[in-house]
């Protein structure tokens, strides 16, 4: 006859068939309602499965963690068993990789890749180069072949940014834009030399490779139209020019960049500007008349040189009286006057006696190529 257990009593009637009664505690001495804790083996065999990072590591985590949850109760076996699966998989693809040669075609793959950044990168003052895609557009890979064949560009300056955070596309192409320009006279110093259809473009640094250290802005020569490539070396600098050849164009092209300095409103919208302009040209020939009347030319030289110099003190004199036009009428007068002085007959004449282009350039070819785009 079984007695039955007082009210309230956790345990059953007294058999000695009855299952071990717990109490409130589960089988593990826990009380119900106690969250499992997960085992922090099977979640770091779960991380290394999944990036097949390690899978060796992997499956042996996995293994101790199905043994610690046995043991312990905590929860995580799927977990466990996930990692270990996946770190078995991860095992076999890496056998496959080493044994077959793909880690080698990978590594080789990405020593190609930086190999052909670093060879844009590497451009220095004076290298040429054809671009497979050609010049439109990103270039992204140049080969450096002789300047004096046919080429794509010719790298007339390198520009070095300071280090720091990306300072963002748009400011390098400013600062390519204000600096290339300036810098093109320097390596070509005889601008009747350059042919019409060649232009500055630059190379720029891309938020990528800023973070490989490529801090470079590599101004060039060049035309993106296809099929037009350039011939021979442009460079005209102390290097390959004599020095009466230097002195003469290095007063010419000072007196071009005053000549582009010119204001952009008109002389009817803002005289004083203009005066200004004219005065600031003024000066500027006085310094190049004296600086070529200060040389010692060759004998053949001598008198072309001579004849440009009462031309410019001509046009200098016409710029003065520009500099004090009253109204402007009178400026425009003055102003067509002395225009007439430049580049004209005295100055071919000289420069044939240097040995110098005599081929003007085309009025506009300036402006034409201060739109073109970067590459």
């Amino acid at each position: 006859m079984s007695i039955p257990p007082p009210p309230g009593s956790p345990y059953g009637p007294p058999s000695a068939n009855r299952p071990q009664a717990y109490g409130p505690y589960g089988p593990a001495g826990r009380p119900y309602g106690t969250p499992v804790s997960v085992n922090a083996l099977a979640v770091a065999a779960l991380v290394l499965g999944v990036l097949c990072f390690l899978p060796a590591a992997g499956l042996v985590l996995g293994l101790i963690a199905l043994r610690q949850i046995r043991r312990s109760g905590q929860s995580g076996r799927g977990l466990a068993i996930a990692g270990s699966v996946l770190s078995s998989a991860g095992i076999v693809l890496w056998a496959v990789v080493l044994t077959t040669g793909a880690a080698s075609e990978v590594w080789e793959g990405f020593e190609d890749g930086a190999r052909r950044g670093n060879e844009v990168l590497s451009l220095d003052k004076g290298d040429c180069f054809d671009a497979p895609g050609g010049l439109e557009g990103d270039t992204y890979d140049v080969d450096r072949v002789p300047c004096g064949g046919r080429h794509d560009g010719e790298v007339f300056a390198v520009v070095t940014l300071p280090g720091g955070a990306f300072p963002g596309d748009a400011r390098i192409a400013r600062i390519a834009d204000e600096k290339c320009y300036a810098l093109q006279d320097q390596y070509a110093m005889d601008t009747w030399a350059v042919p019409a259809d060649v232009d500055v473009y630059y190379l720029l640094p891309s938020r990528e490779s800023w973070r490989f250290g490529d801090r470079a802005i590599t101004c060039l020569f060049g035309n993106t139209e296809t099929g037009i490539k350039l011939t021979g070396s442009l460079r005209g600098d102390p290097t390959t020019l004599d020095t009466d050849q230097v002195v003469f164009l290095s007063t010419a092209n000072a007196l071009d960049t005053a000549l582009y300095e010119e204001p952009e409103d008109t002389p009817d919208d803002d005289l004083t500007a203009h005066r200004a302009w004219a005065a600031q040209v003024n000066d500027v020939l006085g310094e190049q008349i004296e600086a070529l009347r200060g040389h010692t030319w060759p004998d053949g030289a001598r008198g072309p040189v001579a004849g440009l110099v009462e031309d410019l003190e001509d046009a200098r004199e016409e710029w003065r009286k520009a500099s004090t036009a009253g109204d402007a009428d009178t400026y425009y007068t003055h102003y067509d006057k002395a225009y007439g002085f430049v580049d004209g007959r005295a100055t071919v004449t000289a420069r044939k006696a240097l040995g110098l282009a005599t081929t003007p350039p085309v009025p506009g070819e300036d402006e034409s190529r201060d739109s073109e785009a970067e590459v």
